[in-house]
């Protein structure tokens, strides 16, 4: 099946099932634009399709996906409008993903972030291996946990969401399955079986149900009780006081401080509202606020310094501007937030 996608994504029917396959090992399957639109029109086409009874999609190598492609937003003019149509049609497909009418079954088989977040959490089923790793690391690199993670975050019980969001760690496989992340867990080896018995049957439940292997949960009780309690406070800088003032024996919270002293301190900020307004917000609401987001995100320095220091350059230390949360003009934060008159996201 050809959707346009070249030699970045495979389309396959087998049997009831319609199957995606991310085919950009090298490039831990970051997501393009060709891959974007070309997953769009599949799902549009297998939603119409009769004979589909069902969605999966998988990846191949060690990585279901990395994120998105962000070397052509910096090698790229800053705030391009082809840059800016490539957001714009993830978020359109992190929503019709949330509301697609079919089961849509994400085989999550190692690294899992951002855009590749984007284009599995919202399905139905979220199926991850012991070899899963969930982060959403935005605000390391000066960005914002977006492809609805606005709405996919805030729902986490124990303020888990908001401490992910902030920190940009990394979770595996029993965090995401005891959090609501992740709907079922099960042993990498018996992948293809699963397969074969979703293209038999072209029933999800069923199918899962016999390879489901419960996980146990990695963070323990304690941890999740200093998240509990310092993420839940009403504002970032009460979330930063908090930390600050825990005993100093408390290895959580000198460490936890010490990663968010070490982030953009204008994305924690965003981040944080941005979560908090999630709350109450639907899907389709959330990737519009992100879409607001992303455009001032564009037109900023932040995004641009990360992918350099993070990607480009490999582990140099990132200059953020401003430099410390101390320096961050909340009235400036809001700015991020306003609408865009003609320029709104359309779903």
């Amino acid at each position: 099946m050809d959707f346009g996608g070249g030699e970045e994504i495979r389309f396959e029917q087998q049997g009831l099932a319609g199957v995606v396959t991310l085919t950009r090992p090298a490039a831990l399957n970051a997501l393009t634009h060709r891959m974007v639109k070309a997953l769009t029109a599949a799902l549009e086409a297998w939603r119409l399709d009769k004979s589909v009874a069902l969605v999966v999609i998988k990846a191949e190598g060690r990585a279901f996906s990395a994120g998105g492609d962000l070397l052509h937003v910096y090698r790229g003019e800053r705030a391009h409008p082809d840059i800016v149509r490539f957001f714009a049609d993830e978020y359109r497909l992190n929503a019709a993903i949330a509301r697609y009418p079919k089961p849509y079954v994400a085989l999550i088989d190692g690294i899992v972030m951002g855009g590749g977040v984007g284009v599995s959490f919202h399905g139905s089923h979220r199926v991850l291996t012991q070899n899963a790793k969930f982060a959403m690391p935005e605000v390391g690199i000066g960005f914002f946990p977006d492809v609805g993670a606005s709405h996919l975050l805030p729902d986490l019980g124990g303020s888990f969401g908001m401490y992910l969001a902030l920190t940009g760690n990394r979770i595996g496989y029993g965090d995401a399955l005891w959090s609501g992340l992740a709907t079922h867990t099960m042993q990498s080896e018996y992948q293809g079986g699963l397969i074969e018995r979703l293209a038999e049957t072209g029933d999800a439940d069923l199918a899962l149900r016999e390879v489901f292997a419960q996980a146990k949960r990695e963070t323990d009780r304690p941890t999740l009780e200093k998240i509990a309690k310092h993420f839940a406070l009403p504002s970032l800088s009460d979330i930063v006081r908090s930390l600050a003032a825990a005993d100093p024996a408390d290895e959580f919270a000198a460490r936890t401080l010490a990663t968010m002293r070490t982030r953009s301190p204008t994305s924690l900020n965003v981040a944080f509202r941005e979560i908090s307004a999630g709350l109450t917000l639907s899907m389709d609401e959330c990737v519009q606020m992100e879409f607001r987001i992303l455009n001032r995100m564009l037109e900023g320095s932040d995004f641009y310094e990360g992918i350099r220091a993070v990607i480009i350059d490999k582990g140099d230390t990132p200059r953020w501007n401003p430099a410390t949360l101390e320096q961050v003009d909340l009235h400036d934060i809001a700015r991020y937030f306003a609408p865009l008159g003609e320029r709104e996201l359309k779903l």
